[in-house]
C-alpha cells in the first residue's frame, strides 16, 4: 500500500495499522523507523512480552540500559520531551519518542492518528493515555550510523513538532 504523495510518518504508520487489521490472523503490530536504527532482536522481544500476556503495548526505550550511545544535545532534548510527556499524559515514560513499538490488535484497532508528520509520536502516547492499555518500557539499542543519522531528524525540529502539537 502506497500514498500518491509522501504524507509523512504519521500517516504512514495510521494506513499500515489500518490494512495490518485487515487479515484476522494479526495478533501484534510492531511499528519501527525506516532508518535502520532498530535492532530485530529487540523487535521480537517486544512482541514475545505482548504474546506472554504481560502487556498490550511494549515500548522501546534507549534509556533502560547502556548500549545506545547519544551526544549531549539529543540526550537533553530526548529526556526533556520524556518529562514533557510524562506531565501531559500521567505516563511515566522513559523515552517517549522511540519509533520502535509493539502493540496487540485490540490497541491497534483504537489508534486513531490525526498528525501526518513527527508529531505523530507525542499524538501516540496522548492516545494511549486515553486508552490506558497495560503497558511496559522495554531496553533497546538504537543503533546510530551515518546512513541512520542522515535520515534522522534535526534537533531544531523539535520546535515544529510542538507547534504541530499547539496549534493543530
Amino acid at each position: 500500500m502506497q500514498h500518491p504523495v509522501n504524507l509523512g510518518q504519521g500517516a504512514a504508520l495510521q494506513t499500515g495499522f489500518e490494512y495490518v487489521l485487515q487479515d484476522p490472523e494479526t495478533s501484534s503490530v510492531v511499528t519501527f523507523d525506516a532508518d535502520g536504527q532498530h535492532r530485530v532482536a529487540d523487535a521480537v522481544a517486544m512482541v514475545r512480552r505482548i504474546e506472554s500476556g504481560e502487556a498490550d503495548v511494549v515500548l522501546g526505550s534507549r534509556f533502560l540500559d547502556g548500549r545506545t550511545k547519544l551526544g549531549v544535545m539529543k540526550n537533553l532534548v530526548l529526556r526533556m520531551a520524556a518529562a514533557q510527556i510524562r506531565w501531559s499524559t500521567g505516563m511515566n515514560l522513559t523515552d517517549a519518542h522511540n519509533g520502535l513499538r509493539a502493540f496487540d490488535r485490540q490497541v491497534t484497532s483504537n489508534l486513531h492518528l490525526t498528525q501526518n508528520r513527527m508529531a505523530h509520536a507525542s499524538e501516540l502516547i496522548h492516545v494511549l493515555s486515553v486508552l490506558k492499555p497495560r503497558w511496559t518500557e522495554h531496553p533497546v539499542e538504537i543503533v546510530y550510523t551515518d546512513y541512520s543519522k542522515s535520515k534522522g531528524q534535526p534537533l531544531l525540529n523539535s520546535v515544529n513538532i510542538l507547534a504541530d502539537l499547539l496549534f493543530r
